[in-house]
């Protein structure tokens, strides 16, 4: 959302973000933002105003998706739940930094079900809190929105009372391969991946995530953009300072021949019987891009798509082309954090679509900035949990073992290597 939000003309001042690896990631791409990798259930707007140097500026929006876990018995407010004291603090925090406007962000399933109610109540809670919200919230597809991905997520936008509310961004695009209607086709998987070199092609990605090379293709005009090929491809962001023709977030997975022929023999569209994995198909568009758990959670890595073209699963870049990321932006190095951090994520262009509503309903003329960024140190996207903490003064706590506890070790050794490199190639 950070990217969506800065592409629509704003600048991102501060984030907060519990997980340091996360953080870390963030701070990386956003240099000038001041990122505190705190849980938001410890901080008042006062800290935030403290620690992003804001004195007493006015703050216009704060956007952002807590997790909403639980849901109580009849007769109790979902609310009350513990598991939800996040979202009380989303609306906490955007009353005690007196924000002009708040956008919050979750996954569909809110909306359906006994779900309904806690969405119902979160409403009421903002308004309790001296904001306007439009009721007829709704579910917005990035597939409609220029995104090659089929990814619904709930969108709930306010107003302090007396300033106009935001309306939704209307539909930009119909999802590639669909012909739901008259609007013009999104762009398609293909589109998004056609151009970008095999990983398997370079031995170097086994160990580390990253390469130079000219090996490139010509590009549909959605990865153009994806390139930042031309000036529009920055919107109203920053241009950052990158090298274009290294390929980035692109670690290797090691798939067995068994494996490599059931992903061969299944038809693109279609998802292989054995892995339930889907196999994109190249006229048409992803399935949604999922997280996985954390390592509280057993660290369970949810399934990457196969490669419409290729008999693999795609690297973390290709998902981060699905999801509407530009090539300058760079995950984690490993395959876990980095599909992890592409499968929590807004999509860019579904957050700027909603971000530039925003700025229409506050009246102001979004400007290109003259500046550039130059991104963040690269060791940012290499540390370990333990460094990442480290880096952010928090206390690290080991993950528990399981008995994935092997392959862990295995992770553990790819990480160490590639954190080697990376020394070694940045100084």
């Amino acid at each position: 959302m950070s990217l969506g939000f800065e592409q629509a003309g704003f600048d991102v001042v501060a984030a907060v973000e519990i997980d340091p690896i996360h953080a870390a990631a963030h701070a990386f791409n956003f240099p000038n933002t001041t990122v505190i990798a705190r849980s938001v259930q410890d901080l008042s707007g006062q800290e935030i105003r403290k620690l992003a140097k804001l004195g007493d500026r006015k703050v216009d929006v704060v956007f952002g998706g807590a997790p909403c876990q639980g849901f109580s018995m009849i007769g109790k407010r979902a609310l009350d739940d513990p598991r939800n004291a996040l979202v009380r603090d989303f609306v906490r925090i955007v009353r005690e930094l007196d924000a002009s406007y708040f956008v919050f962000e979750n996954v569909k399933g809110i909306t359906v079900g006994r779900h309904r109610a806690f969405l119902e109540e979160l409403i009421a809670e903002f308004i309790d809190a001296g904001y306007a919200v439009e009721n007829r919230w709704k579910v917005l597809n990035a597939a409609h929105y220029g995104v090659p991905q089929n990814r619904e997520r709930l969108i709930l936008m306010g107003a302090k009372k007396g300033l106009p509310l935001p309306r939704y961004p209307e539909a930009t695009t119909r999802p590639a391969g669909s012909k739901t209607s008259k609007l013009p086709e999104g762009p398609s998987c293909k589109d998004a991946l056609g151009d970008l070199p095999d990983a398997e092609k370079f031995e170097r990605l086994m160990t580390t995530d990253s390469v130079a090379t000219s090996s490139w293709s010509t590009p549909s005009e959605y990865a153009t953009e994806m390139r930042c090929r031309t000036s529009d491809s920055w919107h109203y962001g920053y241009v950052r300072c990158w090298e274009p023709n290294v390929l980035t977030s692109s670690a290797r997975t090691e798939h067995t021949e068994i494996s490599r022929r059931r992903f061969s023999n299944t038809v693109p569209g279609e998802v292989e019987p054995i892995s339930r994995f889907f196999r994109l198909p190249p006229d048409g568009v992803s399935n949604t891009l999922r997280a996985g758990t954390d390592a509280a959670r057993g660290a369970f890595t949810s399934p990457r798509p196969i490669h419409y073209k290729h008999d693999r699963c795609v690297t973390v870049r290709e998902m981060a082309r699905l999801h509407g990321f530009p090539d300058w932006f760079r995950l984690h190095e490993t395959k876990w954090h980095g599909a992890r951090q592409v499968g929590n994520a807004v999509p860019p262009p579904l957050a700027r679509a909603v971000a530039s509503s925003l700025i229409a309903a506050m009246g102001i003329e979004a400007q290109r900035p003259e500046n550039s960024v130059k991104l963040g140190d690269p060791m940012l996207v290499s540390l370990s949990m333990k460094d990442a903490s480290a880096l952010f003064g928090k206390t690290f706590t080991p993950q528990r073992r399981d008995q994935k506890s092997g392959a862990r070790k295995r992770k553990q050794s790819e990480i160490e290597e590639a954190n080697t490199l990376a020394r070694i190639s940045h100084g």
